[in-house]
C-alpha cells in the first residue's frame, strides 16, 4: 500500500495534512473524515483500498457518498447492491436516482428502480417522484401505470408528494384523463395542495389544451385553501399565449404585482414572454423595463418576440444592446435573430449571423439550424442548405447523446429546405430515408406542402393519401390538409377536394383556422365550384383580407366580375382596408370580365381614394385589360409611362394582346423589348412565332423557332387532364399512350362528324404549321383537350359534368368543337368497338384553361370569345359576352349547356351579335339548327 502511495506523488500532495499513521488508523472517525476530504475518484479508491485490508464494514455508506461526491455511480452502485436492504440506506438509492435524473439519464432511473426491488429495496416516499418523472419524460405510460399501482400497494396513495409526482407523469404521458382523475381523487380526500393544482394545470398546458389549463387556474383562484404562487403563474402565463388571451395575461399579471410575485425574475420573464407571444410587443417592452432584476432570458424574450412578429430592426436593436451591456449571448439569442432573418426572408443575413454564431464559439442546437435552413429555403441557396446538411450530419444527426426528437426537427427542415430550393427528389430522399414509424405529421407536411408548391400535385395527392392509409396511421394536422387542399387547386381536382372538405369535417377539424377555410375557399374556386367556395365562405366565422380575395379571385376567374366587385364593395363595409394585392384581384377580375371602364376607373382611385401606390403588377393588369379589349395603342402607352421599369409579365401581357389581335408590328417591338431586358422564355417566343404563324410569314417562324433551339429553350407542351374513375387521365397532342387509346380516338372522330354535320368548320389558324388546310384540320384533331374529352365521354356516366383542365390556354378551335354537345346521352349502342350517338342528343361539356404566365384560368362565360358563325365557314369576331346560351347551368369554372347558339346577323359590313330565345329566331339560325330547337 505504502508503495502505491509513493509512486503516486501527484496524488499523495493532497493528503500532505495527513499523516502516514492517521492513513493506517483503524478509527473510523479519522477513515470517515479522510473520505469526507477526498478530491479524486483516484484518492477514492485508494482509501478503498484501505478500508478493504483493514476491514472497517461500518465506513461503507461514507465511502458511498465519496464515490457520488467524485461522479462515480457506477463505484457507488457496486457497494450499495452488496449492502442488506435497510430503509436508512434508501437513501443512497434515491441520491443515485435523483442524479440520474438530472444527468438526463431517465433510462438509468428506471434500471435502478429495478434493480432495487429485485434485490429487495423498498422505496419510499423520496423515490417514487423521480421515478415517476423518468416515466413521464419517456412518455412510457405503461411503466408510469405500474409504478403508480406499486406506490399504492405500498401505502403511498395518501401522500400528496408522491400524488402529485402522478399527476404530472400522466400529463407528461398525454393521458389527461387519468391526470385529472388523480387530481379529483387528491381534492376529494382534502389532502392536494397548490402543488397538485400547479401539476394538473401544467399538464393541460404540456398537451396544448389551454382553455382547459385556464379554466382549472380560474378554479383554483377560487379555492381559498391554496394561493397560487409564482410557479402558478409561470404555469399558466403560456396558456395566455397560446389561446391568444391576452386579457387573461393581464388579469395574472396585475395579481403578480398585487401579491408581490412579480419581483420574482421568472414570473417577470414568464410576463414578458406571454405579451410577446400576443404580439403586444410595446406591454412586453414596459414590463421588461420595469424588471429591477433581468437575466439573458429576459433580454431573449424580447429578442424573440420582435422576430417573431418581423420587427426584426427592433430584435437586432435588442441584440445588439445585448453585446454593449455584455450580456451572455446563448444559442436562444442567436436562434432568435437567425430565425428573425429567415422569415423576413433574408436568408443571407441569417447565414452571416450563423457565421457570427461559430465565431463566438457557441455551439447550435437543432432549433438554431432549423432556422437556418430556413433562411436557406427563403434565399434559394442550395449550397449552403447542403452545407448546413453536411454540418447537421457530422454535429446533430444520429449522436447516442442526441434526442431522437432532434433528430427528425432538423430532417424536417433539411426536407422543406431542398423542396424550396427545388431538389424535390433529394427532398424525397430524405423523406424516404426515414423509417415510416419514426416520420411524424411534420415530416409528410413538408413534403405534401413541397410537392403542392412547386408543381408536383398529383405527387403531393399521391402522398396524401399513402400518410392516410399506411400501417401506422398518422391523422394530418390542420398544415397537412392546407398543402392537400393546394395540390387539388393546382390540379382543378373537385372531387379530391371533396373527398379531403368531407374528411375534414368529419374529423372535426378547428375551422377557428382560417388558412383551412381559406383553402377550401380557393380550392372550391380554381377547381369548377364557386357556388361552393361561396358557402364555405359564408359559413366562415371568421374572415380575414386572404379570404375575402380568395373568394374575389373565384369570382374573376369564372369571368363573373359584377360579383367579384360586389364582394371588394362588403369586404369595405365590413371595415377591411384594401391593399395592394386586393387591387390586383379586382383588376384582374375586370380584365376576365370586359370591365374596361371598371377596371379604369378603380386603377385610377387606388392612390387617391385608397392610398395605394400603383405597382408593376397593378400595371401589367391595367395593359392585360387593355390588351384584351383591342386597345393595343393605349396599353403601349401606359407601359411607356410607367414611373418604375416595365416588368417581363408586363412586356408579355401585351405580346399576347398582340398574338389575339394579329398586331404583328407591335408584336416583333415588344418581343425586342423582351431581348433587351434578357427576359425572354419560352412564353414569348412561342406567342411571337404564334404571331407569325397567324401572318403566315413561316420563314420568320422557322427562325423563331431555330432561336429557340440554339439557345435552349424549349417550349413547354400542351397538356389536358381530365378525371376519371381512378384519378387524372392526361393526355397531349396526338398522344397514343393511354390503354383505351383506339376507343378514344374512334370516339373523337365520331364526334366531330357529327358536330361537322351542323356546321362545325376547323379553325386552321390555330394549327399554326406552314401545310395545306387538310393537313391542320388533322392536326387540330389530335388537340389534348378534344382526347381529354374523348375519354371522358367513354368513362363518365350519363349525366355526369365533365371537366378538363389544361396547362396552357385552352386551343380556340377546340373551344368550338365543344360547344355542340349532348346532355344525358343513352344507352350506347355498340357496333364493335364504335359507339354510336342518338343524333338529336347533346353533350354536356365543361372546359377550363390555364394562362400559363398568369397561372390564372380562363373561362367561356362572361369572358372573351371567337364568334363562329356556322353559316360563315370560319368568319370569326372578337366580343365581349359573345356566347348566347337558351338554357345553361353556370357552375364556377365551367358552363353546362343545355341547348347552345352562337351565331351573328350580317348587316352589310357590319357583323352583331345576336341574343335570341325560342320565340325570336333568326331563319339562318333557325335553319342550321332546326333539329335540335325541336328537341
Amino acid at each position: 500500500m505504502l508503495c502505491v502511495l509513493l509512486c503516486l506523488k501527484p496524488v499523495s500532495k493532497h493528503l500532505t495534512n495527513i499523516t502516514t499513521s492517521a492513513l493506517f488508523s483503524t478509527k473510523p472517525t479519522t477513515t470517515s473524515i479522510l473520505l469526507r476530504q477526498c478530491k479524486s475518484l483516484l484518492q477514492a479508491k485508494l482509501i478503498h483500498q484501505h478500508i478493504l485490508v483493514q476491514g472497517l464494514t461500518h465506513t461503507v455508506t461514507d465511502l458511498i457518498a465519496a464515490y457520488v461526491a467524485c461522479n462515480a455511480p457506477s463505484q457507488a452502485l457496486a457497494l450499495l447492491q452488496r449492502l442488506v436492504p435497510c430503509p436508512s440506506i434508501v437513501f443512497w438509492w434515491n441520491v443515485l436516482i435523483r442524479s440520474a435524473v438530472r444527468s438526463g439519464l431517465l433510462y438509468d432511473v428506471l434500471c435502478l428502480h429495478g434493480r432495487m426491488q429485485m434485490l429487495g429495496w423498498r422505496p419510499d416516499h423520496y423515490t417514487y417522484p423521480f421515478v415517476l418523472k423518468a416515466c413521464g419524460e419517456l412518455h412510457m405510460f405503461s411503466r408510469g401505470s405500474s409504478v403508480h399501482a406499486a406506490l399504492y400497494a405500498n401505502g403511498f396513495d395518501s401522500n400528496v408528494f408522491v400524488c402529485n409526482a402522478v399527476v404530472a407523469m400522466y400529463g407528461r404521458c398525454g393521458t389527461l384523463n387519468d391526470a385529472r382523475k388523480m387530481f379529483d381523487e387528491l381534492l376529494e380526500r382534502g389532502i392536494g395542495d397548490v402543488v397538485s393544482w400547479n401539476s394538473i394545470v401544467s399538464a393541460y398546458v404540456q398537451s396544448g389544451d389551454s382553455k382547459n389549463a385556464l379554466s382549472m387556474f380560474d378554479r383554483m383562484m377560487g379555492d381559498f385553501s391554496v394561493r397560487p404562487d409564482a410557479f402558478s403563474l409561470v404555469n399558466v402565463l403560456p396558456a395566455c399565449a397560446s389561446s391568444g388571451a391576452p386579457m387573461w395575461g393581464k388579469q395574472i399579471h396585475s395579481y403578480a404585482i398585487r401579491r408581490g410575485l412579480f419581483e420574482d425574475v421568472f414570473v417577470g420573464n414568464a410576463v414578458v414572454d406571454m405579451y410577446a407571444k400576443c404580439e403586444m410587443m410595446d406591454e412586453a417592452n414596459k414590463v421588461f423595463e420595469s424588471m429591477e432584476e433581468k437575466d439573458v432570458v429576459s433580454w431573449n424574450a424580447m429578442v424573440t418576440g420582435y422576430s417573431q412578429i418581423g420587427r426584426l430592426d427592433d430584435a437586432i436593436g435588442f441584440f445588439e444592446k445585448m453585446r454593449e451591456e455584455k450580456i451572455e449571448l446563448n444559442v436562444v439569442t442567436w436562434s432568435a435573430v437567425i430565425a428573425g432573418y429567415a422569415q423576413r426572408g433574408h436568408g443571407y443575413g441569417a447565414l452571416d449571423v450563423f457565421r457570427q454564431m461559430q465565431a463566438c464559439g457557441s455551439e447550435p442546437n437543432a432549433v438554431t439550424l432549423i432556422s437556418l435552413l430556413s433562411g436557406c429555403a427563403s434565399a434559394g441557396a442550395l449550397i449552403h442548405g447542403k452545407e448546413t446538411h453536411c454540418y447537421a450530419i457530422k454535429w446533430i444527426l444520429n449522436l447516442d447523446r442526441n434526442d431522437p426528437g432532434n433528430d427528425i426537427m432538423v430532417i424536417n427542415g433539411l426536407i422543406d429546405m431542398y423542396t424550396k430550393c427545388k431538389s424535390p427528389k433529394v427532398a424525397r430522399m430524405m423523406f424516404d430515408s426515414v423509417a415510416p414509424k419514426k416520420r411524424n405529421v411534420v415530416t409528410w407536411t413538408v413534403m405534401i406542402g413541397g410537392y403542392a408548391q412547386h408543381g408536383e400535385a398529383n405527387e403531393a395527392l399521391e402522398l396524401f393519401y399513402q400518410m392516410l392509409r399506411q400501417d401506422f396511421p398518422l391523422k394530418p394536422n390542420a398544415f397537412t390538409i392546407s398543402c392537400a387542399l393546394m395540390a387539388c387547386a393546382r390540379l382543378g381536382a373537385l372531387r379530391f377536394g371533396k373527398q379531403i372538405h368531407a374528411f375534414v369535417l368529419r374529423n372535426q377539424y378547428d375551422f377557428v383556422k382560417l388558412f383551412v377555410a381559406n383553402c377550401l375557399v380557393d380550392m372550391y374556386s380554381k377547381s369548377g365550384d364557386i357556388d361552393a367556395a361561396r358557402v364555405v365562405f359564408d359559413y366562415m366565422q371568421q374572415r380575414n383580407s386572404v379570404s375575402w380575395t380568395s373568394l374575389m379571385t373565384g369570382y374573376g376567374m369564372h369571368g363573373r366580375g359584377e360579383e367579384a366587385l360586389q364582394v371588394f364593395d362588403e369586404m369595405r363595409r365590413v371595415g377591411l382596408v384594401p391593399d395592394g394585392v386586393t387591387f390586383v384581384v379586382v383588376l384582374y377580375a375586370c380584365s376576365h370580365s370586359g370591365m374596361v371602364d371598371e377596371g379604369m376607373r378603380y386603377f385610377n382611385s387606388m392612390s387617391t381614394d385608397f392610398g395605394v401606390v400603383p405597382g408593376a403588377e397593378h400595371y401589367a393588369c391595367m395593359v392585360d385589360i387593355l390588351g384584351r379589349a383591342g386597345r393595343l395603342d393605349a396599353a403601349l402607352a401606359l407601359i411607356k409611362g410607367m414611373p418604375m421599369q416595365p416588368t417581363p409579365i408586363t412586356w408579355v401581357a401585351l405580346l399576347s394582346a398582340c398574338r389575339t389581335h394579329g398586331n404583328v408590328e407591335l408584336g416583333e417591338y415588344v418581343a425586342h423589348q423582351l431581348s433587351d431586358t434578357e427576359s425572354e422564355n419560352d412564353s414569348s417566343y412561342t406567342l411571337l412565332s404564334n404571331i407569325y404563324a397567324n401572318a403566315r410569314r413561316w420563314k420568320d417562324v422557322a427562325r423563331i423557332r431555330l432561336l429557340m433551339k440554339h439557345t435552349g429553350i424549349k417550349k413547354k407542351p400542351g397538356c389536358s387532364w381530365v378525371q376519371g374513375k381512378k384519378g387524372n387521365a392526361t393526355f397531349f397532342v396526338g398522344d397514343r399512350t393511354h390503354p383505351q387509346s383506339q376507343e378514344i380516338y374512334e370516339t373523337l372522330a365520331d364526334l366531330i362528324k357529327r358536330i361537322k354535320e351542323i356546321g362545325y368548320v376547323p379553325e386552321t389558324s390555330y394549327a399554326l404549321h406552314d401545310v395545306d388546310d387538310e393537313e391542320k384540320g388533322d392536326l387540330l384533331f389530335e388537340h389534348s383537350e378534344k382526347l381529354a374529352l374523348a375519354y371522358a365521354i367513354l368513362t363518365t356516366p350519363p349525366g355526369a359534368p365533365i371537366r378538363i383542365t389544361k396547362n396552357l390556354r385552352v386551343c380556340g378551335d377546340c373551344h368550338i368543337a365543344f360547344i355542340i354537345s349532348r346532355t344525358d346521352p343513352a344507352p350506347a349502342e355498340a357496333i364493335g368497338d364504335k359507339r354510336s350517338y342518338p343524333s338529336l342528343d347533346i353533350i354536356r361539356f365543361a372546359v377550363v384553361g390555364y394562362h400559363h404566365s398568369h397561372g390564372f384560368t380562363m373561362f367561356a362565360m362572361g369572358s372573351y370569345w371567337k364568334i363562329w358563325d356556322p353559316h360563315s365557314h370560319g368568319h370569326e369576331m372578337w366580343k365581349r359576352t359573345s356566347l348566347y346560351i337558351l338554357s345553361w347551368e353556370l357552375c364556377a369554372d365551367t358552363v353546362y349547356f343545355q341547348v347552345a347558339l352562337i351565331y351573328t346577323a350580317s348587316c352589310g359590313e357590319k357583323r352583331t351579335p345576336v341574343v335570341t330565345d325560342l320565340g325570336e329566331m333568326y331563319p339562318q339560325a333557325a335553319t342550321a339548327v332546326e333539329k335540335t330547337l325541336s328537341h
